[in-house]
């Protein structure tokens, strides 16, 4: 068992990305191996990270695996994105099962299942209305146009600490 450390950042990548493109093309590792996902990666992607030296392929609750096996606690946690584990059972049916009936509909549009989350997470916080986002660009967006036209309306982002929060 491994954790993430930001130790381990040049194990798998010697040069810096800066360089790596023009690396990696000429690369010959083997597909499958951990060199041969960063390589591509470095080689394709574009780059807001510095990612550690580690290729992820699964997940399970707190543990993810590379892609040689080795398993590791998954502290980052996505970023928070999957506080609740990786691959939980009742969030992949309900994912599932979801996603065999509707997958994805546009705020365009009315569905059946947007009202009732609405009215659950208003009677819970107290709020009177809202309005779910996923993406904080999403959230920064319309945080900034409730506030210009309601400026007695309180915008609460759950992702930002209290401490952060302005009135």
């Amino acid at each position: 068992m491994a954790f993430f450390s930001s130790s381990s950042r040049t194990t798998l990548r010697s040069q810096s990305y800066a360089s790596a493109a023009a690396a990696t093309s000429a690369s010959k590792a083997v597909k499958g191996s951990a060199q041969y996902y960063v390589d591509l990666e470095t080689q394709h992607g574009a780059f807001n990270y510095d990612p550690l030296n580690v290729v992820l392929n699964r997940g399970e609750g707190v543990f993810v695996w590379d892609v040689s096996g080795k398993r590791y606690y998954d502290f980052l946690s996505a970023y928070s994105a999957v506080n609740q584990g990786h691959c939980h059972p009742r969030i992949i049916k309900a994912l599932t099962d979801q996603a065999s009936k509707l997958t994805l509909t546009s705020r365009a549009f009315f569905n059946d299942v947007l009202g009732e989350y609405e009215k659950q997470v208003c009677n819970l916080f107290g709020f009177d209305r809202v309005l779910p986002m996923n993406t904080g660009v999403e959230g920064g967006e319309t945080a900034i146009k409730v506030r210009e036209s309601s400026p007695c309306v309180e915008v609460f982002d759950f992702s930002t600490p209290p401490s952060c929060l302005r009135s």
